[in-house]
C-alpha cells in the first residue's frame, strides 16, 4: 500500500480527527452489532497509546435533512466506552461553537464521538464549507472508513484534502488484502459470486476475467446466465436487460465462467416453499423458482476450490435467509473455510453467511465494506483513499 498510515503521523498531544463506520445496526436504543466498532479499535487504541486526543466522526443510516433522534450515535458512544474501558463522550453536533469547544477542551487520551455527519445536508454533498468547519477541529486526520471509502462526502475525502490525511489500521488491512486480488492476485486464483443481479457485478466480472483462473458463479444471478443459454429458468428471478452482457461474458470466457449443473427450487418465494432438486440441463418447470445451488454445484465448486491460492467471495449462492434455502451458501463457507489459499470475504450478505455458518474466524480477511469492497474489486480508485498521502 502506498498510503501513509497512522504509524506515519507523530499525533502526541495533537488532535485526531478519525472518520469510523459506526453504520451499525440498533435496536431498542442499543447496538445490535457492534462488529464495526470493534473493528476500529486497534486504531483508536493506538492514537490513545501515543497520548493523541482523539476525535471520531461517522455516519450513521439514511437522516432526512436534518438531526433525527432515531439515527443518533448515542448507542455507539456507549458502547465504544464499554469496549474501551473509559468514557466516550458524545458531541451534540459535528460542527460549530458545540464541537469546536468540545475539541479545544480536550485532554490526551481522551475520546470524544461526534455526532451524525449526515445530520448536515452538506456532508453527503462533499460541500467545501463544511469540510473546513469539521477541519478546523484537529490537527490532523485519519480515515478508518473503509466502508464509506467508496464516497466522495465532506468526511471521508473533502477533509482529507485540509488536514495531513492518513489511513488507519482497519482501512491499510482493506486496502492490502483487497489490492493483492486486483493488483498482483496468487495463483491459482478463484473468484466465487453470488447475490441476486448480475448487474451488480459486471464491473467486478469484467475486471477480474483477465486476473482469476475461474469465476464460480452461483445466487440470482447465475439465473440470467441460464436463460443466455436458452435454458428454461421458470418464475426464476432474471434480469433481462442484462442478456446482452451475459451472451456476451460467455462468449468470451466460458472457459473461466463456471456455472451451477443443479440447483434448488421452490414453488413459491417463501420460507414454507415447497422444494425440489433439478439438473440445469433440463430446464426449470413453470410454476417453480431456482432459490438455491444443488448439491452437485457445491461438489463441483469444490473441486474447483481445491489447490487454490487466493478465493475471494462476494454474494451467497441462493435465498440464505430462509433456512430451507441455505443448505448451498452454508456448504460454501465450509468449502472457502477450508481451502487452504488466502480467503477474503466481501459484500454485506456474504459476510452474513460466514458469520451465520461459524466461520469467520477461519477466513483471512472479512471486509467491512460491501459496496466499497466491490468498487476495489471493479478496479475502480476509491475517493476516500485517493484523498490520503502517498507514501
Amino acid at each position: 500500500m502506498n498510503k501513509k498510515t497512522v504509524r506515519d503521523i507523530h499525533p502526541r498531544h495533537r488532535r485526531v480527527l478519525v472518520r469510523v463506520d459506526f453504520n451499525v445496526p440498533l435496536k431498542d436504543g442499543q447496538v445490535a452489532d457492534d462488529t464495526r466498532i470493534r473493528a476500529a479499535l486497534p486504531t483508536i487504541q493506538y492514537l490513545i497509546e501515543q497520548r493523541a486526543e482523539v476525535i471520531l466522526c461517522s455516519h450513521l443510516g439514511r437522516p432526512k435533512g436534518g438531526p433525527d433522534p432515531k439515527y443518533s450515535l448515542a448507542p455507539a458512544a456507549e458502547r465504544l466506552g464499554q469496549l474501551l474501558g473509559q468514557p466516550v463522550r458524545l458531541v451534540p453536533d459535528c460542527v460549530g461553537p458545540v464541537a469546536e469547544s468540545a475539541a479545544v477542551d480536550m485532554l490526551p487520551c481522551q475520546v470524544i464521538l461526534l455526532e451524525n455527519v449526515r445530520f448536515h445536508p452538506e456532508e453527503e454533498k462533499n460541500d467545501p464549507a463544511f469540510a473546513r468547519r469539521l477541519s478546523v477541529l484537529a490537527d490532523m486526520y485519519v480515515n478508518d472508513a473503509f466502508g464509506s471509502a467508496h464516497r466522495a462526502h465532506a468526511s471521508t475525502e473533502g477533509v482529507a484534502r485540509l488536514l495531513p490525511g492518513v489511513a488507519g489500521f482497519l482501512m491499510e488491512k482493506e486496502i492490502e488484502y483487497l489490492g493483492q486480488a486486483v493488483g498482483d492476485p496468487a495463483h491459482p486464483f478463484i473468484t466465487l459470486l453470488g447475490g441476486a443481479k448480475i448487474s451488480d457485478k459486471i464491473g467486478v466480472i469484467e475486471n477480474l476475467l483477465g486476473k482469476a483462473d475461474r469465476i464460480l458463479i452461483g445466487g440470482g444471478m447465475a439465473n440470467t446466465f441460464f436463460k443466455a443459454q436458452g435454458l428454461a429458468v421458470g418464475d426464476s428471478l432474471v434480469e433481462d436487460g442484462s442478456l446482452d452482457i451475459a451472451r456476451s461474458l460467455l462468449s468470451r470466457a466460458s472457459d473461466k465462467l463456471v456455472l451451477p449443473v443443479d440447483v434448488v427450487l421452490g414453488d413459491r418465494f417463501d420460507p414454507a416453499a415447497q422444494r425440489q432438486t433439478v439438473a440445469v440441463a433440463g430446464g426449470v418447470p413453470g410454476g417453480w423458482r431456482i432459490l438455491d445451488i444443488g448439491p452437485q454445484t457445491v461438489a463441483l465448486f469444490g473441486e474447483r476450490l481445491q489447490g487454490a491460492a487466493l478465493v475471494v467471495w462476494n454474494g451467497p449462492m441462493g435465498v440464505f435467509e430462509f433456512p430451507a434455502f441455505a443448505a448451498g451458501t452454508n456448504a460454501v463457507a465450509q468449502l472457502v473455510a477450508g481451502c487452504g489459499a488466502t480467503t477474503i470475504v466481501g459484500g454485506g450478505e456474504s459476510v452474513a453467511a460466514v458469520e451465520q455458518a461459524g466461520l469467520a474466524e477461519k477466513m483471512s480477511h472479512i471486509s467491512t465494506g460491501g459496496g466499497a469492497s466491490l468498487e476495489m474489486l471493479e478496479g475502480k480508485v476509491l475517493p476516500g483513499v485517493a484523498a490520503l498521502q502517498d507514501k
